[in-house]
């Protein structure tokens, strides 16, 4: 078997992660956000955009104070002053970034091509005078022409960048597509590789891992996928996926899986974003069953219908009853909380729990027992 190799994982849920609409951290929630963060085992943390406030700066600054592990990296523009201020927060690295695509240098820069060329230039080098680490990123680069995108990255690398990212700034990627591109840019650029993927077409993952396929070396995500519209890949989703699939026999990262589940509740309730219980992962329903032959088949051996154990996430199983249920799990609920009963009773229950089912009344716990103690 090859070695396996290190995926990086960039962390984003406190920059990208607060652009999603309506989300606006103080600073203490920010610094209480970055030191769980660091304590699931990222290998860098994106701490935030100085140049959005006052406010942003100060939490940066105090994170910085923290003696976090991760690396701590910064957002800044293609200008000295952005960099300026990134430099005076005392984290190690800046992650520059300016649009190549057409569409955004006409209509939102309004510089051409060559401008663009020479921002980059001189931004990473003036980050590089500073004694800063440099990721650089172009913008858009889904959508950049690619003859123009490897010679925007070149002028980074030849300015001095430690390393470049590719941005799918609108989701626009398929994995066969980003495949191709990562590719390409590698072949050209010879600089490790980060990835960050959007996910309005819901290929943020998928896209993620082709381009982990194809060489890139880190995943830019945020916790539960939060970011501007409709997020970004979500760091739980890639990093299971390459510590409990097949992937794990090519690749592996440093973050601790069980404690996933507490800072993805911690990030739902500081950002006010409810998780869908549907959710991979670290949804409501992730590890829950409700259906009689599921139950039957976790209580033989949880195998049958759960991928891993949930105790990888953080995770604990929970048998829900409903009228897909079946007389064990019944059983094992009522056992959980101390009542026995049986199987004639059983089967009384379980027959009163279908009806209440299908006139749509929600069977819980407490009303479970009661109905167990009648019989």
């Amino acid at each position: 078997m090859e070695q396996r190799r290190k995926i990086r994982i960039f962390d984003t849920t406190l920059r990208d992660g607060e652009q999603s609409p309506g989300v606006s951290l103080t600073p203490n929630a920010k610094i209480e956000i970055a030191k769980k963060i660091d304590a699931i085992g990222v290998d860098t943390i994106e701490v935030g955009f100085p140049k959005v406030s006052e406010g942003e700066t100060q939490a940066i600054k105090k994170i910085t104070s923290l003696g976090i592990k991760a690396e701590l990296c910064a957002l800044a523009r293609a200008n000295k002053e952005d960099i300026v201020a990134v430099k005076e927060c005392g984290v190690e690295t800046v992650h520059i970034f300016i649009a190549t695509s057409d569409l955004h240098l006409k209509n939102k820069l309004k510089i051409s091509r060559e401008e663009a060329l020479s921002r980059i230039s001189t931004s990473v080098s003036y980050a590089k005078k500073l004694g800063l680490s440099v990721e650089f990123s172009a913008e858009d680069a889904t959508r950049t022409e690619i003859s123009y995108l490897t010679k925007a990255y070149l002028a980074a690398k030849t300015a001095g960048a430690d390393r470049i990212n590719v941005p799918d700034t609108v989701g626009i990627s398929t994995p066969d597509s980003i495949s191709k591109l990562i590719k390409t840019i590698y072949g050209v650029v010879a600089l490790p590789i980060s990835v960050h993927c959007h996910n309005d077409f819901g290929l943020a993952i998928s896209n993620t891992l082709a381009a982990i396929e194809s060489g890139a070396s880190c995943a830019h995500v945020t916790i539960n996928g939060v970011g501007e519209r409709s997020g970004n890949a979500a760091l739980e989703e890639i990093v299971g996926i390459l510590g409990f699939l097949e992937p794990s026999n090519r690749y592996y990262t440093s973050v601790k899986t069980e404690k996933i589940y507490e800072i993805s509740e911690s990030v739902s309730q500081t950002y006010g974003m409810k998780i869908q219980p549907n959710k991979a992962i670290v949804g409501k329903n992730s590890f829950s069953h409700e259906s009689g032959i599921h139950t039957h088949g976790i209580i033989n051996n949880p195998l049958t219908y759960e991928p891993v154990h949930p105790r990888n996430f953080g995770r604990e199983r929970s048998f829900i009853i409903g009228k897909h249920s079946g007389k064990h799990a019944i059983k094992l609920v009522l056992l959980e909380n101390n009542v026995i009963i049986d199987d004639i009773k059983l089967e009384k229950v379980l027959k009163e729990v279908k009806s209440l089912c299908d006139s749509g009344t929600i069977v819980d716990i407490h009303k479970l027992i009661q109905i167990s103690l009648k019989y």
